[in-house]
């Protein structure tokens, strides 16, 4: 039931993960300098490296990602802060074992920069989403979702804090559904097995 995970930056979602105790076979970084592999490395995971800038185009990274990816042979494939738009053919390669943790509320806010986005919009609820990954770019069907109030002297800065402490949580919680086979998408939608699913965790300040 082995999980490899994807990161491009600082790991703090990969953290959450190996402190549920998420059973993690390698973690895999587009950048040789990203912190997360030092956090990998604490845990005793395996990690990899495959420099996008090493390659002339976006499917031979791809290419290249996905052979390292299944040297592991992973039941699931997480993006864990991974900073890479991927291409048609890796998504179908991995599909229905691909899930990614975006933060915001989709399909509110997909892409970049979405807690000044939020403030600029003005809403009152922000959050995060974990998604299985499809060709469309944060679109993908939602398993878990959490929110969090925006309040009314917010900065991106405090805001982002409170959105980050959420992923922290519904990540491991989606990746355990997953692995205990509780995840069944019919008709676009994902559905939880079990009577203790909470597919939209309460918001919090």
């Amino acid at each position: 039931m082995s999980v490899v995970i994807l990161i491009s930056g600082r790991g703090s979602n990969l953290r959450a993960l190996l402190d549920s105790g998420v059973p993690v076979a390698a973690v895999i970084s587009n950048q040789a300098g990203a912190p997360g592999l030092a956090i990998a490395a604490q845990h005793g995971v395996e990690t990899r490296v495959v420099e996008h800038k090493a390659y002339a185009s976006r499917e031979a990274f791809d290419a290249a990602l996905a052979a390292e990816i299944e040297r592991f042979a992973p039941r699931l494939v997480v993006l864990a802060g991974f900073m890479r738009v991927l291409t048609p053919g890796f998504v179908a390669h991995f599909a229905g074992r691909l899930i990614n943790i975006h933060p915001s509320l989709l399909p509110a806010f997909p892409g970049l920069d979405t807690h000044a986005r939020a403030l600029a919009a003005g809403v009152k609820l922000h959050g995060c989403t974990v998604h299985f990954v499809t060709a469309d770019l944060d679109h993908g069907p939602i398993i878990a979702q959490a929110a969090v109030p925006v309040l009314a002297d917010d900065t991106v800065e405090r805001l982002a804090a409170r959105v980050l402490a959420q992923e922290h949580s519904v990540l491991p919680r989606a990746v355990r559904w997953f692995l205990d086979g509780r995840l069944v998408i019919a008709g676009g939608r994902v559905h939880v097995k079990g009577d203790d699913a909470q597919l939209v965790l309460s918001a919090r300040p």
